[in-house]
């Protein structure tokens, strides 16, 4: 039974596994280089609960099942799961998963929140390497659902499942990739609408704005119950999948998308911070986020009433 967790590095995503844990009724042991970091993130907690709660209808925030320790060994020795947050660098996780593994239990599994790192150099150091996975969380974490679950070559089949079964434990959606690769899944497919959208904005053809409003009020909204491919499906009308590659697999072909990024020039730089600058309307991070998460609460609860119908 995994009841308590371990979260090592305390940023946004850090933060945002640990109000999640906490939602679940799990003890928290955290640990961060900057131990001034503690009431920074007493804060997030108590400001991120209301939406919390109401999502998993909760009633009261356990701030006592909340430690913040002043070292690895002390946050991992006693651990039942342990879960990463430290900057996306090898040398940086390869040394800290080195200590972890040293002072955790050796049938613990340690969980990296990687978003594009190969587990196997990640873990290379690591003691008891095979109950290593990266689980890829989405950002706010305390509420989205979905997080990508990573092996290593050495990773044993018994702690993916394990992972599984506890990721869902705590109300998500793991996704259970079948081998390790750059970025993973959703990064790659974010960063490929990224590109292109650098593209579009760096030719002059569209503003910040108009390239997010193209995702809002069209493909996002669809994406959000059924994804790329079910979407397409439909696309093809009663013969589905097979009529829609027949009419449309030609287009593939065409020379519409650029892949490569395009320079990140001083002028690019420019118009993508001036745009988003000016999408925001005066409002603060901390307020849109708000916004958001309300928004992210109302969505998934409306999406259960009718995501069952396409999946049962």
């Amino acid at each position: 039974m995994i009841k308590k967790i371990a979260v090592i590095g305390t940023g946004v995503i850090g933060t945002g596994w640990i109000i999640r844990f906490l939602a679940h009724n799990k003890k928290v042991i955290a640990y961060d280089k900057n131990l001034k970091l503690k009431k920074k993130i007493i804060n997030e907690i108590k400001s991120s609960w209301p939406h919390t709660k109401k999502l998993f209808n909760k009633k009261k925030l356990n701030l006592n099942n909340f430690e913040y320790v002043n070292s690895i060994k002390e946050a991992v020795k006693s651990a039942d799961f342990i879960q990463e947050n430290a900057v996306e660098n090898y040398k940086i996780k390869t040394q800290l998963m080195y200590e972890i593994g040293k002072y955790s239990k050796p049938n613990v599994i340690i969980s990296s929140s990687s978003s594009g790192l190969l587990p196997t150099k990640i873990y290379s150091r690591c003691k008891f390497p095979s109950r290593t996975i990266i689980g890829h969380p989405f950002n706010p974490v305390y509420l989205c659902p979905g997080v990508e679950v990573v092996p290593g070559k050495k990773t044993q089949k018994k702690f993916l499942n394990k992972a599984n079964r506890f990721y869902k434990s705590i109300s998500m959606n793991p996704i259970m990739v079948k081998k390790e690769l750059p970025g993973y899944l959703a990064d790659r497919l974010q960063e490929a609408l990224w590109r292109e959208a650098l593209h579009i904005i760096n030719e002059g053809y569209a503003t910040t704005k108009d390239l997010d409003r193209a995702i809002e009020d069209g493909p996002g909204l669809r994406w959000s119950l059924m994804g790329t491919f079910l979407t397409f499906h439909l696309a093809g009308g009663k013969a589905g999948m097979k009529h829609m590659l027949k009419q449309f697999g030609p287009a593939l072909k065409l020379p519409w998308t650029k892949l490569k990024a395009p320079k990140l020039s001083k002028k690019l730089s420019s118009r993508v911070i001036k745009g988003t600058k000016q999408q925001a309307k005066g409002k603060s991070v901390a307020m849109i986020s708000n916004i958001r998460d309300e928004y992210l609460v109302n969505l998934q609860k409306l999406r259960k009433k009718y995501e069952n119908k396409i999946r049962k």
